[in-house]
């Protein structure tokens, strides 16, 4: 089944809400970039996705294999630059806290998972985005 989200931009600033048709976000852009900053913003809200794909996985694999894990934290910092062809370059810098009765192998396990998480392979792998479509039916036509 294909993810589908939906975003319904709002008059002020750059906010929108965003939802997947079960839970809804509010978007927006940095007043520097003279949104509001009443919402995350798209590099966000990358960040958040990658985020929470490599805790769900390190929680997934301890609980599979019945590890003690607790509290599982992780922060995410981007930095992107733009090369010379104007294409855009991004490191991101990750930190997990893993807390729980774990040896060094188990976590250094759970670390290495992490950075197989789905979203983490889906981001690395190839994508194919079309370009935008005039109107929402479009979109049904093609499904």
């Amino acid at each position: 089944m294909a993810t589908k989200i939906n975003i319904k931009s709002l008059p002020i600033g750059y906010q929108s809400i965003i939802s997947n048709g079960r839970f809804a976000i509010v978007g927006d852009e940095p007043t520097a970039g003279k949104g509001t900053d009443l919402g995350f913003s798209p590099e966000d809200l990358i960040l958040a996705a990658l985020a929470s794909c490599k805790v769900s996985t390190v929680r997934f694999i301890a609980r599979k294999k019945g590890w003690d894990v607790r509290d599982v934290d992780a922060q995410l910092e981007m930095t992107v630059k733009r090369n010379l062809d104007r294409s855009l370059a991004s490191q991101v810098r990750i930190a997990i806290q893993i807390e729980g009765d774990l040896t060094d192998e188990q976590r250094a396990e759970l670390l290495h998972e992490a950075d197989n998480c789905y979203v983490h392979r889906m981001i690395k792998g190839e994508w194919d985005i079309e370009k935008a479509l005039p109107s929402l039916e479009k979109i049904e036509e093609k499904i």
